[in-house]
């Protein structure tokens, strides 16, 4: 695998998480990242993505809890996630896109990594 989300586990409602992307091959800061997650019976969705220039898009549910940023040093792409709800239990993916406008749309992107789990509950 060389697309991998990590960070997942186990947090209580009102709490945080921060969910890391990386990869061992290419240079991510050339790539629109993007943050997916998928519930239990529900579709993939979009949470947030980054294109190049470090501008950052995020779904109208989680914005303002959820924060998304490059660090190019470490190769890597944080979601820093705030105010944790349960319905924010999902499996968490980042994917890339070569595509030139960063969007929400899952199939806009062509590579996904193995997602990381998070479970909001008490």
């Amino acid at each position: 695998v060389q697309l991998q989300a990590s960070g997942g586990g186990l947090v209580q409602p009102g709490g945080s998480l921060s969910l890391s992307c990386a990869h061992s091959r290419i240079t991510l800061d050339y790539y629109i990242i993007g943050w997916f997650r998928q519930a239990p019976g529900k579709e993939r969705e979009g949470v947030s993505c980054i294109d190049s220039n470090g501008r950052a898009f995020y779904m109208h549910d989680m914005k303002g809890r959820v924060t998304i940023s490059r660090d190019n040093a470490k190769n890597t792409v944080s979601l820093q996630m705030n105010s944790l709800e349960p319905e924010d239990t999902a499996i968490y993916y980042c994917a890339t896109s070569t595509k030139r406008i960063a969007t929400l749309l899952a199939e806009m992107y062509d590579d996904w990594g193995q997602g990381t789990l998070v479970t909001v509950s008490s």
